[in-house]
C-alpha cells in the first residue's frame, strides 16, 4: 500500500510538473512563421483578386464593384490579341531555348566534342547578365537602325533594307532563347548525369548509329526532364518584362507583363484592368506549374535502376565533333562575348557608334566617370545592396525554420506551410510588385514609397528559392543527432543553433548566393515599387535605357557585369577554402 501511495504521489507530481512546464520557444517561432509566411504570401494575392473586380476611385466617386476589367482583359479584341502574343512569346521562347539547352547538354555529356570543360563553365555567365542588359547589348548588334550586323552587311553588299529586325515577336523569342538557353542546359545536363548509360552502351555495342541512340534511348529517357525544362522555361517567358518592354512596347507588340506595366503607367492609373491582367497571368502560371509537379511526380516510369556507379562511355561522333565544337564557341559568342564586347565597345564612346575606324579615334573611358558621378549612383549601390544581403538572409533564415517544420516535425497540416511558402513561385515578378503595391497602399503600415516595401518582396518573390536549396540540407540531417541533442538537456533553440544550423551550411551558402546574384539583376518587381531616392541598380538602368543614355548605360552594364563575375568568383574561392559546397 505504501509503494502504491508513493508512485500515486509521484505521478500526482509528474503531472503538476507537466502542467508547469512553461511553452516551449519553438511553438512561439513556429507560429511566427506560418504567421509571417501567410502574411507574404496569400494576403496580397486577396487583395489583388479584390481589385481586379474593383472600379478606379476617383475624388468625385469611390471604388465600386465590376466586371469591366474582365471584360476589357478578355472579351476584347486587343485582349484576344494580348493573349496570343503571349503565348506565341512563351512558347517560342521555350521551345528555342530548349532546343539549344537540350542538343548542347547532350552534346557535352555524351559526345567526344572538344573544349566541353571550358563549355560548362561559360554556360554560367549569361545567369549573371540581367535581362535588361543582355537586350540592349541585342539592340544594339540587331536593330534596324543602329544594329552593328545591319551597318557592316548594308557596307559591304549596299543593301537599302535591314537584314535582321530585333523588334518584332522573332525577335523577341531570339533574345530571350538565347539567355535562358543555359537554364535548359543545366536541367538536361543534370539528368544525363543521373540516367545508367547501360541500356545506351548496349545500343551502341549492337551497332545502332549514334544519333538514333540519341533518339530512342538517351532522349526518351530524359523526357521527363526535358518536359519539366520546358515548363520551367514556359513559366519564365510568360513572366518576362524587359524583352517585350525594350523590344515590343515601341513597335506595339504586348504582352502581358507590358500590358499591366503600362496600365499602372498610364494616366489616371487603371489599378482593376491591371489587376485582372495580372489574375489571368496567375492562371497561366499556375497550370504550368501544376503541369510540372505533376511530370515529377511521375519520372519514376522513366527512371533506371542499377547497383553500380558508373561513368557513361563517350559516343564517338567522328568529324562531326569538330561541328559541334565549332557550335560550342558560337553560342558562347553569341550569348556570352559578343554582349559584353558591344556593352564594351559602347562604353567608349563620346555616343553611340558601330566599330569602324573613325569610331576608333573618339575611344575614351568618360562614360565611366559620368557613371560614378551620376545623381543616386552610390545610392543605387548601397540600396541594392541591402536588399541583396538582407533579402537573402531573411529567406534562409525563415526558409530553415519553414524546412525544419515541414521535414522534421509531424504537425498537422504542415504541408500546408510548404504551399504557402512555395505559393510565390506562381508569381511573375510584375504580378507580385503589383500585388505588393495595393496591399500596402490600402494597409498602410509605413512602408509605401520606401525601400521596405521593395525587402518584402525580393523577401516574398524569393522564397521559394530558399525552400529548394534548405530542404536539400535537411533531409540529409538524420533525427538521431536532434535526439542526442535533446537528451543531452540542450533546448530546442540550442539544438537548432549548434546541430541543425550548422549542418545546413552547404544549402545555406549557395542559397543565399544564388539569391544575391538575381536580386541585384531584378527588375519586373522594383519598377512598379520603387520611388524618388529608393532607386536600385536595375531601375538606374532602366532610366538610362529611357533617357536614351546609351554610352552611360553600356559602362555602367560593363561595371555591373564584371563586379558579379568578381563577386561569384571570390565567394566560389572562399566557399572551397572553408570546405562549403555548394548544392
Amino acid at each position: 500500500m505504501v509503494g502504491t501511495s508513493l508512485a500515486g504521489d509521484e505521478s500526482v507530481v509528474d503531472t503538476a510538473t507537466q502542467v508547469k512546464r512553461p511553452i516551449e520557444i519553438k511553438w512561439f517561432l513556429i507560429g511566427a512563421v506560418i504567421l509571417v509566411v501567410a502574411w507574404l504570401a496569400l494576403i496580397p494575392l486577396c487583395f489583388l483578386v479584390w481589385q481586379s473586380f474593383m472600379t478606379t476611385a476617383t475624388l468625385n466617386q469611390p471604388a465600386v464593384f465590376t466586371l469591366e476589367n474582365y471584360e476589357r482583359a478578355l472579351g476584347s479584341a486587343d485582349s484576344l490579341r494580348l493573349m496570343g502574343n503571349s503565348l506565341q512569346f512563351a512558347f517560342g521562347t521555350s521551345l528555342f531555348a530548349l532546343a539549344l539547352g537540350t542538343f548542347f547538354a547532350w552534346v557535352n555529356e555524351r559526345t567526344n566534342t572538344p573544349f566541353k570543360s571550358l563549355f560548362f563553365a561559360m554556360s554560367i555567365i549569361p545567369l549573371v547578365i540581367p535581362g535588361i542588359l543582355f537586350t540592349a547589348s541585342w539592340i544594339m548588334i540587331a536593330s534596324p537602325q543602329i544594329g552593328i550586323f545591319n551597318l557592316v552587311l548594308k557596307d559591304l553588299f549596299g543593301l537599302s533594307q535591314p537584314v535582321f529586325n530585333i523588334y518584332s515577336l522573332p525577335g523577341m523569342i531570339w533574345v530571350d532563347g538565347l539567355h535562358y538557353a543555359p537554364v535548359a542546359f543545366l536541367m538536361v545536363t543534370a539528368a544525363f548525369r543521373a540516367m545508367d548509360p547501360s541500356l545506351e552502351e548496349s545500343a551502341m555495342m549492337s551497332g545502332a548509329p549514334v544519333f538514333q541512340i540519341a533518339r530512342r534511348i538517351t532522349l526518351k529517357l530524359a523526357w521527363p526532364a526535358i518536359l519539366a525544362s520546358f515548363l520551367v522555361l514556359f513559366i519564365r517567358a510568360i513572366e518576362s518584362f524587359e524583352v517585350p518592354a525594350l523590344l515590343g512596347l515601341p513597335v506595339g507588340i504586348q504582352v502581358f507583363t507590358s500590358a499591366i506595366y503600362e496600365a499602372v503607367q498610364s494616366y489616371p492609373s487603371n489599378i482593376g484592368l491591371a489587376s485582372a491582367y495580372a489574375a489571368v497571368l496567375l492562371v497561366l502560371t499556375s497550370v504550368a506549374i501544376y503541369y510540372q509537379s505533376r511530370i515529377s511526380s511521375q519520372g519514376s516510369r522513366y527512371s533506371t535502376v542499377t547497383g553500380k556507379g558508373f561513368r557513361p562511355r563517350m559516343l564517338d561522333i567522328g568529324r562531326w565533333r569538330y561541328l559541334t565544337g565549332g557550335l560550342f564557341i558560337l553560342y558562347v559568342v553569341l550569348v556570352v562575348a559578343l554582349p559584353f564586347l558591344v556593352l564594351f565597345w559602347a562604353s567608349l564612346q563620346s555616343y553611340y557608334a558601330a566599330p569602324s575606324m573613325a569610331a576608333l579615334k573618339n575611344l575614351s573611358f568618360a562614360a565611366y566617370g559620368r557613371v560614378l558621378d551620376y545623381p543616386g549612383f552610390y545610392t543605387s549601390v548601397w540600396n541594392s545592396t541591402v536588399l541583396a544581403l538582407g533579402g537573402a538572409t531573411i529567406v534562409m533564415l525563415l526558409t530553415s525554420v519553414i524546412c525544419w517544420i515541414t521535414i522534421k516535425t509531424k504537425i498537422p497540416g504542415r504541408w500546408l506551410l510548404d504551399l504557402l511558402a512555395s505559393m510565390p513561385l506562381v508569381f511573375p515578378g510584375i504580378v507580385l510588385g503589383l500585388a505588393t503595391m495595393i496591399f500596402y497602399l490600402h494597409f498602410d503600415i509605413g512602408i509605401y514609397g520606401t525601400l521596405w516595401i521593395m525587402m518584402v518582396a525580393y523577401v516574398t518573390k524569393f522564397l521559394p528559392y530558399g525552400m529548394r536549396y534548405n530542404s536539400t540540407s535537411m533531409v540529409q540531417i538524420h533525427k538521431d543527432l536532434e535526439e542526442s541533442a535533446a537528451m543531452s538537456g540542450a533546448s530546442w533553440f540550442a539544438t537548432f543553433r549548434r546541430v541543425v544550423f550548422p549542418l545546413l551550411k552547404p544549402g545555406l551558402v549557395a542559397g543565399f548566393i544564388y539569391i544575391v546574384v538575381v536580386s541585384v539583376r531584378e527588375l519586373s518587381s522594383s519598377i512598379l515599387l520603387y520611388s524618388p531616392g529608393n532607386e536600385v541598380l536595375s531601375i538606374m538602368i532602366w532610366e538610362f535605357w529611357q533617357n536614351g543614355q546609351y554610352v552611360e548605360l553600356s559602362a555602367f552594364g560593363v561595371m555591373m557585369i564584371v563586379a558579379l563575375f568578381c563577386f561569384l568568383m571570390v565567394v566560389q574561392s572562399v566557399s572551397k577554402r572553408f570546405g562549403i559546397s555548394e548544392n
